[in-house]
């Protein structure tokens, strides 16, 4: 065997690589025995969805669709799944495959049996949607954003292992930042991904939401919207109050709130004694993370 051929397979092929690597297949009824990526035929009743797949939305006209055409003529593509116990398994990759067959009475389907711990499993799943073309804007950032938080890759390194370019990457996890009803609109197929970039450039959220609706309302392109949110002033709606110094002791419990939660604190106070604390996040894993640190 050549020393190439002893290399783990890198994300960027996808399962169809990870597929071919005889160390995590466990397949039970093997079609062809002793073949790697031989298919077991499992009861649909035996699998259980994948929790980590990022992908929430499926079409129900879609998945009727398949579900007729898998009547016709069968399961084309198998799933893949991996062993949990004894005549149990679960999905790592085909949910919307496997959705279909349930609407379909399909009772046994053709499945790849795999062994992967969850972050293998996660990877997997998420590499796998990401290389699909029917991933809305929003599913795609969510699964960068998991894959760089949860798998503790950087973007530079998501960005080799995808064969992606890091600023397509860094545009795509920009989506984040918006508020969520813009992010619905995106998911939803209401606004393209260039409004939303559009609307990114708007510090306010207020503003921001308004320019949202006015697309909505009045069908505008992305030029039309990147036109209107140049006019807008980027300096701040309110004046801040006049701060004041922190005693010694309100400065040690700001670093030490800072280094309990892994994040930047800050405290400002005003001199009638008001204030506020804040904690920064720069998404959505990060903010839960904060907040399961809160509840210790």
């Amino acid at each position: 065997m050549s020393s190439n051929a002893k290399k783990r397979p890198a994300l960027g092929k996808g399962l169809s690589a990870l597929l071919e690597n005889s160390n995590t297949d466990i397949t039970t009824k093997a079609s062809h025995s002793g073949l790697v990526g031989s298919i077991s035929m499992l009861s649909v009743s035996e699998i259980e969805a994948n929790p980590f797949n990022p992908r929430t939305n499926f079409e129900k006209e879609s998945l009727m669709e398949l579900a007729e055409s898998i009547k016709t003529h069968g399961i084309i593509q198998p799933l893949t799944v991996r062993k949990m116990g004894r005549d149990k398994y679960q999905l790592i990759s085909g949910e919307r495959r496997f959705r279909a067959c349930q609407l379909a009475g399909v009772t046994e389907v053709p499945a790849y049996v795999r062994v992967a711990n969850d972050q293998a499993m996660l990877e997997m799943a998420l590499v796998e949607n990401i290389q699909r073309e029917n991933l809305n804007a929003i599913e795609i950032a969510l699964s960068y954003d998991r894959l760089i938080q949860e798998c503790n890759l950087t973007q530079e390194q998501l960005s080799q292992k995808l064969s992606k370019s890091r600023s397509g990457i860094a545009n795509f996890l920009r989506l984040l930042k918006l508020p969520v009803t813009v992010q619905a609109g995106v998911r939803d197929g209401k606004i393209s991904m260039g409004h939303a970039r559009a609307l990114l450039s708007i510090e306010n959220e207020a503003e921001m939401l308004e320019k949202y609706q006015q697309i909505l309302t009045d069908n505008l392109s992305v030029r039309e919207i990147e036109s209107l949110t140049k006019t807008i002033s980027k300096s701040p709606v309110f004046q801040p109050v006049e701060k004041i110094g922190l005693t010694k002791n309100q400065v040690v419990f700001k670093d030490f709130l800072s280094d309990r939660l892994s994040t930047k604190v800050e405290i400002v106070k005003s001199k009638t004694g008001s204030g506020k604390i804040s904690l920064n996040f720069s998404s959505e894993a990060e903010l839960n993370r904060i907040i399961q640190t809160l509840k210790r």
